[in-house]
């Protein structure tokens, strides 16, 4: 499921001679804002929240359009107004047309210049059939490789092809790697690229890392969860620490009772935002089993703690090696855990792989000029 921000271009500072409104349509980024928060989300909802967040420290007027999960419509959290649009964020079509006149009043009320998609869905088609009447115009933000090379639209026919058709009406187009922006212009696409968002400044020095093994996911299908498991029944002499907030409940239950008969294997049900950079600077390495990926926000978070990265698959325009901060397995399994044994048995190689992560978040992933690029990728 996808996110929707609306914002107005700024100058070259990012500054507007007077304040605008932004309208983000997220169900769960509001929860990386509330400062009672105890559920987690997704590192997509994460981006939404930082991005807002820049936005109030421009003078811009912030708001989140959010599934209503029980805050007050028009609650104000960090100086972003959240407002309440029923369940739109499901997928559900019964509750996409369910939340539509909510939705719809936002944006009346809200009356944004732009409306940015972030990732699929299909309200980036509904908004491109929307915007004629409301007069904003549609970016989309690429939050998944699978969004642009084809394999979404192979695996979903139906939806593929009006997200496709949505991505291509849009007004302008981002991607968070230069990877993502070069598949969009050879489909013909104009594309900008602005790397995610950090919560904070790179750790110069952490605390002990007194676990071995960190996982980090959404539990579902595409994060292969049962990956992690299978990797910790590999090396049972390492300490790890699962922490896998629920989605798919049937895989989350499965998840959960076969961690849980794991002695190595310490497993958390979700973290608020606020508490979950402390696990990554307890942490030696970082594991990644997901099947697709954009730029996991993970990763970022493996930086700022200065935490080794272990990926089976994703490696975003090469990071992991053109850094040193760990490797990527190429889709086989046996090569994680080889390398991984590799890194926890070598300390030099695991000081190595923790300076080349600091050294990622540091020269790619600075707020100011990943925020100043979004906004003057804007069409004016």
């Amino acid at each position: 499921m996808g996110f929707v921000v609306a914002f107005e271009r700024g100058q070259d500072s990012g500054m507007t001679a007077a304040p605008r409104t932004f309208l983000f349509l997220s169900g769960r980024a509001h929860r990386a804002l509330d400062p009672e928060a105890r559920r987690a989300s997704g590192g997509a909802e994460l981006q939404v929240a930082l991005l807002a967040l820049e936005l109030v420290q421009r003078g811009h007027r912030v708001s989140i359009a959010a599934a209503d999960d029980g805050f007050t419509d028009g609650v104000e959290w960090k100086g972003v107004r959240i407002r309440a649009c029923g369940r739109f964020d499901t997928g559900g079509l019964g509750d996409t047309a369910n939340a539509l006149p909510a939705v719809w009043r936002v944006l009346r009320e809200e009356k944004p210049d732009f409306v940015v998609i972030y990732g699929w869905t299909s309200w980036l088609a509904l908004m491109c059939l929307l915007r004629g009447a409301c007069g904003f115009r549609v970016v989309f933000i690429c939050a998944l490789d699978g969004e642009i090379d084809g394999r979404f639209l192979r695996e979903n026919p139906v939806r593929g092809r009006i997200f496709s058709w949505g991505m291509k009406a849009a007004d302008a187009r981002f991607g968070i790697t230069e990877s993502q922006a070069a598949n969009f212009r050879k489909a013909g696409m104009q594309c900008g690229v602005t790397r995610l968002l950090l919560q904070q400044g790179p750790v110069i020095s952490v605390a002990d890392k007194d676990v071995d093994l960190l996982w980090v996911a959404r539990c579902h299908q595409v994060k292969r969860p049962d990956l992690f498991l299978d990797l910790a029944e590999r090396l049972p002499e390492a300490r790890c620490r699962m922490i896998c907030s629920p989605q798919d409940p049937v895989l989350w239950e499965a998840t959960r009772a076969r961690a849980c008969q794991m002695p190595g294997v310490e497993f958390l049900d979700g973290v608020p935002y606020r508490e979950i950079q402390k696990h990554f600077d307890s942490a030696k390495v970082f594991v990644n089993t997901s099947s697709d990926e954009g730029v996991p926000n993970t990763f970022l978070h493996s930086g700022l703690g200065g935490t080794a990265i272990a990926s089976l698959s994703a490696d975003p325009d090469g990071m992991l090696q053109r850094f040193g901060a760990g490797f990527s397995a190429g889709g086989d399994f046996d090569h994680l855990v080889q390398g991984i044994q590799k890194l926890l048995g070598d300390p030099s190689s695991l000081d190595v792989a923790s300076s080349g992560a600091r050294q990622f978040v540091i020269q790619w992933h600075d707020n100011a000029r990943n925020s100043e690029a979004f906004l003057e990728g804007l069409p004016s």
